[in-house]
């Protein structure tokens, strides 16, 4: 009977690797159509990288851009009051993910915020809600919740 308990905690852990390696996957999963990828990593974000940017960005994502209506107040992608049973592909993005933040180029995201996310429930908010350069202040906002 000594050995009986490894079977159970072997399955447990295979599941738990199993679910970080599905989760690891879809925060590297391309977004970008592979078409269009070298073109939007070219692009970068015009604007610097100061406290007064960072600042209409935060005012923007929890304004103007609902950023924060999935997303969540601290970016971890757990939004107010959604039914998540409802989305038709993954969660909202969690931007605290540091492996996420430095898998996505800032033309990257961009080219998400103009197009949407394909295969997710994020649509496209340039011109529709954001200017460009709205845009950017929301990007210079996301890429401060991974520490940069």
């Amino acid at each position: 009977m000594r050995g009986g308990w490894l079977g159970p905690i072997a399955v447990m852990l295979t599941g738990m690797v199993a679910l970080a390696w599905s989760a690891d996957s879809e925060v590297l999963r391309q977004r970008v159509p592979i078409d269009q990828i070298e073109a939007a990593r070219a692009v970068t974000n015009p604007l610097p990288a100061t406290t007064e940017v960072i600042e209409k960005g935060r005012a923007l994502f929890e304004g103007k851009a609902f950023c924060r209506a999935c997303h969540g107040a601290d970016g971890k992608g757990l939004g107010m009051d959604l039914d998540y049973s409802t989305f038709k592909g993954p969660l909202p993005r969690n931007f605290t993910d540091r492996m996420w933040q430095q898998a996505r180029t800032d033309g990257e995201l961009f080219w998400i915020l103009k197009n949407g996310s394909p295969g997710t429930d994020m649509a496209p908010f340039i011109p529709l809600v954001l200017t460009e350069e709205e845009a950017w202040q929301v990007l210079m906002y996301v890429r401060s919740f991974g520490g940069r």
